[in-house]
């Protein structure tokens, strides 16, 4: 029996890839109901449609809500009787929040809080907030929004305390391979339509983590997570060009033209990092090594400002950040062992049935 057994689970933002692979991991377990809370009734009705055709069994477990987490009301009406949240609607493509901060603010900081706050007031057990390296030491407004969410969050929590009735925890992780809008199907569309593969800096280091990966750490959190607690999952690496290598010699399997794909160089995009960080030297100074994971406790002081000011911390300035540039580095074999685990590209390999249309290149 599982902690999710005959349990109602909420995802917000549910029709995006961490919300279906939540799905794929839960569908068939013992939860009673997966309520998929999002903005886009296309999504939700694409997704109703994928589930009656390959989960017919169990498809009746998923509840769609249409609603805006930018609104509280809604996000009431899907909270009743919920016991876990899941919460991972966010604006966070880093070109669009550049452009639209206000936007990416009132979705990803004001949007989270509207969450945190309806759940509380439904008595909801357990909720996790999914957030981004690209919140720690941020240089985008995607990034700082994320940051502020996770204040957020951390400061919902530590006003709970330890015995609190609701427990809020967050999860910080790296780039999730072949997540929508990412790179790597950019990228496989780039060499099946004959142009070269496009890259900002070969020397650019991304961690790399599988949707598995990024659903494991969420649980983590969720089964070992206190109030305010920030969870980070240590991941592998790898520079642009060794992900593009790998991605050639990946699909020179489906046709040995693949492999001579130009790779061009195209210079770094605005507000965008050489290499990024999961955990800052100040939180690395009280981090605590779970094996797989680091857990940041949160700052349990009182607004009493000499203990801020008065109080300092030596060890911070003998600490090293983690990040993409000193976490373990893949190799072309290494990354290419992580690619054949994405589904799309098993399916194009022939390695799995297809079961989403081919132009559909994400997880």
């Amino acid at each position: 029996m599982s902690v999710f057994k005959d349990k109602i689970l909420l995802i917000t933002g549910g029709t995006g890839s961490f919300g279906n692979a939540v799905l794929r991991r839960f569908l068939r377990s013992d939860i009673r109901e997966i309520r998929i809370f999002s903005r886009d009734e296309k999504k939700q009705d694409d997704m109703r449609h994928h589930l009656q055709a390959y989960y017919p069994e169990v498809a009746s477990k998923v509840k769609f809500y249409i609603g805006n987490v930018r609104d509280k009301s809604s996000v009431d009406v899907a909270m009743r009787g919920v016991d876990y949240v899941f919460a991972a609607a966010a604006l966070k493509q880093v070109p669009s929040c550049e452009f639209f901060p206000m936007e990416a603010t009132m979705t990803n900081v004001v949007g989270t809080n509207n969450v945190l706050l309806s759940a509380i007031e439904h008595g909801v057990k357990n909720v996790v907030v999914l957030s981004t390296d690209k919140a720690a030491y941020p240089i985008n407004a995607m990034g700082i929004s994320k940051a502020l969410m996770e204040k957020v969050a951390i400061a919902k929590g530590r006003e709970l305390g330890h015995d609190g009735p609701t427990t809020i925890c967050c999860t910080r992780y790296g780039n999730v391979m072949a997540s929508r809008g990412s790179v790597i199907p950019l990228w496989v569309e780039q060499m099946e339509q004959g142009k070269p593969i496009t890259i900002t800096d070969p020397a650019m280091t991304r961690f790399m983590m599988t949707l598995d990966d990024a659903v494991d750490l969420v649980i983590y959190a969720f089964t070992h997570g206190e109030n305010g607690d920030l969870f980070v999952q240590k991941a592998p690496a790898a520079t642009l060009e060794t992900l593009a290598q790998a991605l050639k010699q990946v699909y020179s399997r489906v046709d040995p033209k693949y492999a001579d794909t130009e790779v061009k160089v195209i210079g770094t995009r605005h507000g965008e990092k050489l290499y990024e960080t999961l955990v800052t030297r100040e939180e690395m100074a009280k981090a605590i090594d779970m094996g797989d994971y680091y857990r940041i406790p949160c700052d349990t002081r009182d607004l009493n400002y000499d203990k801020f000011f008065v109080e300092g911390n030596e060890e911070i300035s003998r600490i090293e950040d983690y990040h993409s540039h000193n976490t373990r580095r893949l190799d072309v074999e290494g990354m290419m062992e992580l690619l054949l685990k994405l589904r799309f590209i098993r399916e194009d390999l022939g390695l799995e049935p297809r079961r989403k249309a081919r132009e559909i290149r994400s997880e």
